[in-house]
């Protein structure tokens, strides 16, 4: 019997269902699945339940210049917390990325910080140097409203030959969806004020004219937030599509004043329920949390000045976890939306439970549930818009075949590496 480096062995989530086996891992990967292996070391998680680990593709980790909210020191201590082990980080950070330069810079930062594996968008401004920056950047992002940063782009007649040179280069062009030409600037003190600005024939005009211009590109519309816009990305050929836990938990009418404030913005129960059937159907390719902390003292702002964005790394994968137990989502739902997806869209090896895949794994036990509570988180902004939501932790966290986290705590010193540049 062959002998690998390290067998995981337990109930282990295997072409959509559980079986009782043991993973044979070398060098980081998954070689080898079978009944019985031999390994130089041995994790046996018994009967608890073995899944691919999560892939969170939005984050803003807030390095470099925003570090006071985040960094990738903290962010990805919080995704392992949260069973995440690979991270796509976005642009919008000061500077942006949005040259070569910075997003080597940026990258470098990760290396040195980061726990889980990073993939780095580039931004896609008038100008931007498509093709040096796209073997490098796991996606392009294209801002199509004003939000955190400064990459609103003016007009996508303004960036005609970039959007070819992204359609040419094969990367998928990730959209936030708000046509700035239709949001309002009056004066909100809640956010039925702030959805009224950001309504949502802002989202819906925004996928139309991008679906027009950019029809040569792999389209990625992030954090779908409308009714309206389900029936122009949902099976639309080109078109995946991103729904974030708090557009599909969350409403206008939860008393979270600031700590709900969001871009896009959290919008009527109808809305809510409308993306959370359409999510259970298996119609959206992807979840993803938009992980966008700021402090509680800018949250603590009035409305109109206060920053939009919530911290989500951490509460994505439990909090789902939790609607498995309660059998309002069925596991393959979850799993293909969390991992196996994310992983076929942008090109990581990584989100499924077989041979010549990372070695990402997260061990549950559907038995021990827990409230969200901003004291446990890892996040360095220190509160959650979850607060007392029941969730599922994950006991264990792997990473590339190293022990990271167990029992909520910090084990491993792997550093995550770049899944672009670093092959991952």
């Amino acid at each position: 019997m062959r002998s690998t480096e390290l067998v995981v062995e337990g109930e282990c989530y295997i072409s959509g269902r559980f079986e009782r086996a043991c993973i044979g891992i070398d060098g980081g990967r998954i070689v080898a699945i079978a009944r019985n292996l031999e390994g130089e070391r041995r994790l046996d998680f018994g009967s608890r339940k073995i899944l691919p680990a999560a892939i969170d593709s939005h984050v803003h980790f807030r390095e470099p210049g925003m570090t006071h909210k985040e960094d990738f020191a903290t962010g990805s201590l919080a995704a392992l917390h949260g069973g995440v082990t690979c991270v796509l980080d976005m642009p919008n950070t000061v500077p942006p990325t949005s040259t070569p330069s910075a997003l080597a810079e940026k990258a470098e930062a990760a290396a040195a910080k980061s726990l889980v594996d990073f993939g780095l968008f580039a931004a896609l401004m008038p100008g931007a140097d498509v093709r040096a920056m796209s073997g490098r950047a796991v996606g392009f992002k294209l801002y199509m409203a004003g939000t955190t940063g400064d990459l609103l782009v003016p007009s996508l007649a303004s960036v005609e030959a970039e959007l070819a040179e992204v359609a040419r280069s094969g990367k998928p062009l990730a959209v936030h969806a708000e046509d700035e030409s239709l949001r309002r600037k009056e004066p909100a003190e809640g956010l039925d004020g702030h959805m009224r600005n950001r309504n949502g024939e802002c989202e819906a005009s925004a996928i139309r004219k991008v679906s027009r211009a950019a029809s040569g590109c792999r389209l990625h519309i992030c954090h779908v937030s409308s009714k309206d816009s389900l029936p122009l990305v949902l099976g639309q050929k080109g078109v995946t599509s991103e729904v974030t836990p708090h557009h599909m938990l969350l409403d206008r009418d939860r008393p979270l004043g600031t700590y709900g404030k969001v871009n896009p913005p959290l919008r009527t129960r109808a809305d809510r329920q409308a993306l959370f059937l359409a999510f259970k159907e298996g119609r959206f390719d992807t979840m993803a949390s938009d992980h966008a902390p700021h402090t509680i003292d800018e949250k603590k702002e009035d409305f109109d000045f206060a920053p939009s964005g919530m911290p989500g790394v951490e509460t994505m994968l439990p909090i789902m976890m939790q609607h498995v137990r309660d059998r309002h989502l069925a596991l393959a739902t979850v799993v293909r939306a969390l991992c196996e997806r994310p992983g076929e869209i942008f090109g990581i090896r990584k989100g499924r439970i077989d041979t010549g895949y990372d070695a990402d794994l997260v061990v549950v036990d559907f038995m021990e549930g827990r409230e969200v509570k901003a004291d446990d988180m890892y996040s360095k902004c220190g509160w959650t818009a979850y607060e007392g939501m029941p969730a599922v932790f994950p006991r264990a966290v792997i990473l590339r075949g190293e022990l990271m986290m167990r029992d909520g705590e910090r084990v491993g010193e792997l550093r995550g590496r770049d899944v672009v540049s670093d092959g991952g």
